[in-house]
């Protein structure tokens, strides 16, 4: 049932729900008034049948009775009736009940008042036979005795039995009256627990309907009310269920054509704000402390004036090769070992100004160099070691650079035993490298790394931090291993 008010309007729906409804009463309401009306036809043509011999039962045999009398008293003959306004002819009276038993009797049904009936016509005649009688004694002269003798002997007895017939025929009608009100009883009753029974499987079929409908109204409803609150918290990959043919099926497609409108939308505002952020990560981290650069080039200067002309020149390769790889030709990606070249190539330039505070010892797994990392991972690591851990130190330090494979991560460890940092000082240091590194207030080096880390390989990689105060601090880089020749295109069209 589902599947077919699925398929239906919500219009036609209601309009099938209010013929359900209605049809059923309709048709218990057409069969009550026929039966009704039929018990009321048949009600009236008993009491009009009734009416008709309970008028010639009060007045027949008396008025029948009185004119004959009077006639043979009389010895009026009836061709002279007319003329007496005081007699009545008894033919017509016999004409009168004669045509209206006979109507009775072709309308009456019951068998035992037809009897009657006919009792009573076949007395009509024979009444008519000793009327006519009576007036051949008339006509030939008085003949008052066997008149006298006639209306006592025959007459009399034949208008008796004439009423007799009548009130039988009045009882036997009445019997059919008090049937019809038992049958309508009983009737009334059966049609009250046949109805209620009815009522009851309608109202159980309507129950039914009625759920099936409220719930393809409103599940639809609830559905599409679930992916509103789906679309306005975010996600809007939500989609409404559009299998059926109704009203709702058209709003959900309306709000999937919405949903996928915004879902390009935002995506869209996502590319835009990542390759934003992409380019402003690449800006800061490309962007050359000048402090550095000026500072080297003093120490040059002062290598030069001073005739160390050999280590002035190192200084110049090593800050040569610092700047090849800062630019890389502008990919984002470099190998690993060219980034170990570029910590190398820092390390050797800053252990020209604090050879007296500076040692280092870079150890790289050979099998790393076959993998890439993205382009000044491990410097700003190394330079916060250098100025956050050892100088601070204010006397001979130690900084250890690490690589090597883990399953299928790459693990960098840059380690230092400079002053380090109490619990607290770590753990919101450990808090400000989770956010965007504009939004943070210390360690932006670090955030920068991280946030570039995650932004490219996912969240479950980047950095973690330990430290003591006093024991120095630890900071460990995970990232996946993905091959130099993987080919993955950067955002400035190259590839690494």
């Amino acid at each position: 049932m589902d599947e077919v008010l699925g398929n239906m309007s919500l219009r036609k729906r209601l309009a099938l729900l209010g013929a359900v409804s209605m049809i059923p009463l309709i048709i218990v309401a057409a069969y009550l008034i026929g039966a009704l009306q039929s018990y009321s036809y048949a009600y009236d043509a008993i009491v009009s049948n009734m009416a008709v011999a309970n008028q010639y039962n009060l007045k027949f045999k008396e008025s029948v009775d009185e004119n004959l009398y009077k006639i043979v008293v009389s010895g009026v003959s009836f061709d002279e009736i007319s003329s007496d306004p005081e007699l009545v002819d008894p033919y017509d009276a016999l004409h009168d009940i004669r045509k209206s038993f006979s109507e009775l009797e072709a309308n009456t049904q019951d068998l035992e008042s037809r009897n009657w009936l006919n009792n009573l016509l076949r007395n009509v005649n024979t009444l008519e036979l000793r009327i006519g009688d009576i007036q051949r004694n008339l006509s030939d002269g008085s003949h008052y005795d066997a008149n006298i003798h006639m209306l006592n002997d025959n007459v009399y007895i034949l208008t008796e039995l004439i009423q007799d017939d009548i009130q039988y025929y009045l009882y036997y009608q009445t019997r059919i009256m008090e049937r019809m009100k038992t049958e309508l009883q009983m009737r009334v009753r059966y049609f009250v627990v046949f109805v209620a029974l009815l009522l009851s499987f309608i109202v159980g079929i309507l129950l039914m309907i009625v759920i099936h409908i409220s719930r393809s109204i409103t599940v639809p409803v609830e559905n599409l009310g679930h992916v509103a609150k789906e679309i306005s918290l975010g996600n809007f990959q939500a989609r409404a269920d559009c299998t059926s043919k109704d009203e709702i099926s058209a709003l959900g497609e309306r709000i999937n054509e919405m949903a996928e409108s915004l879902e390009k939308m935002m995506q869209k505002i996502r590319d835009d704000e990542k390759k934003m952020r992409h380019a402003e990560l690449r800006l800061l981290q490309e962007q050359i402390n000048p402090h550095f650069l000026y500072n080297t080039m003093d120490t040059i200067i002062w290598l030069i004036e001073g005739r160390k002309l050999d280590e002035a020149e190192d200084m110049l390769v090593s800050l040569s090769n610092f700047f090849r790889l800062v630019l890389s030709h502008g990919h984002e990606y470099i190998s690993i070992q060219e980034e170990e070249q570029h910590i190398r190539s820092y390390l050797e330039i800053q252990k020209f100004r604090y050879h007296d505070i500076l040692e280092y010892e870079i150890s790289m797994d050979p099998k790393l160099y076959e993998y890439r990392i993205l382009k000044m991972t491990l410097q700003p690591l190394v330079e916060n070691a250098l100025y956050h851990g050892i100088k601070n130190k204010r006397e001979l330090g130690m900084i250890r650079i690490t690589g090597q494979l883990r399953n299928e991560d790459i693990l960098f460890k840059v380690t230092d035993d400079g002053i380090g940092m109490d619990e607290a000082t770590l753990e919101k240091l450990r808090i400000a490298i989770t956010k965007p590194c504009k939004d943070t207030d210390s360690g932006f080096g670090m955030a920068n790394v991280n946030e570039r880390i995650r932004m490219n390989f996912g969240p479950e990689y980047g950095l973690t931090l330990d430290s003591s105060s006093g024991g120095g601090t630890m900071v460990t880089v995970r990232i996946p291993k993905e091959r130099i020749n993987d080919g993955t295109t950067e955002e400035n069209g190259e590839s690494s």
